[in-house]
This record gives structure tokens, C-alpha cells and sequence, in this order.
């Protein structure tokens, strides 16, 4: 259970916030070109699809069905932080508007990893 729902600490709010800055801030404003596309594909993907895992968390039938919803969480957090680092390393988009992402995908990540571990207990 949520001890955390409806208040600044709520993991789903939090992640949905980081998924709508990311792309308000970073995936819209990386440069359409032919090369950049599968880019833009790829980070798109592995955001939507944190927030709908996240989403699906709720509705777990069973602790394995959580444990194996937060893992896909986990593992997109993952491909999403390679992609926002990939993105500010070949200066994509401005350092200064995508570290904080960056940081923010670590941290989400961190939660989202003891989450899980502390589920398996």
C-alpha cells in the first residue's frame, strides 16, 4: 500500500511529473532531423512506458504481479536514463535543461529499486 498517496512524497506523482517535464522539456525540443527520429522514438517509448507500468502498479492482483510491474518500471527507468544521457552527451538538447532529468531518472530509479526490495521481504 501507498503510505505516501495524494502527498508531495507519492511515488506515481512523481513519476508522472518527471515523464511530463522530460517530454515538455527535452524529447519536444530535440531537433527533428532524419538521424534524431529513432532517438526521439526510442526515449518516447521508455517514458510512456514507465508511466503506464506505474499506472498498472495499482492494480496488481498479487504481490508477484507488483513486484513484476516495478521491474518493468525499473527496467525502462534504466533505458530512459541511457537515452537522456545519450541525448545530452551528443548535445541533443542544452546540458543545463536535461541533467536535472537525468538526476531526477536516478533518483526514481533508486525509489523504485528499494520499492521493489522491500516488497520481496
Amino acid at each position: 500500500m501507498n503510505k505516501y498517496r495524494n502527498t508531495s512524497q507519492d511515488i506515481h506523482s512523481r513519476i508522472y511529473r518527471f515523464i511530463l517535464g522530460c517530454f515538455k522539456d527535452v524529447v519536444r525540443k530535440i531537433p527533428k532531423t532524419t538521424e534524431n527520429i529513432s532517438i526521439i522514438s526510442q526515449v518516447s517509448s521508455s517514458l510512456t512506458s514507465i508511466g503506464a507500468n506505474d499506472q498498472e502498479v495499482d492494480a496488481s492482483a498479487s504481490k508477484k504481479d507488483f513486484i513484476e510491474k516495478y521491474d518493468i518500471v525499473k527496467k525502462e527507468t534504466k533505458e530512459t536514463h541511457y537515452w537522456l544521457s545519450f541525448i545530452k552527451d551528443a548535445e541533443l538538447v542544452s546540458k543545463n535543461i536535461v541533467e536535472p532529468y537525468i538526476n531526477e531518472c536516478k533518483e526514481i530509479l533508486f525509489i523504485v529499486s528499494k520499492i521493489i526490495l522491500n516488497t520481496k521481504r
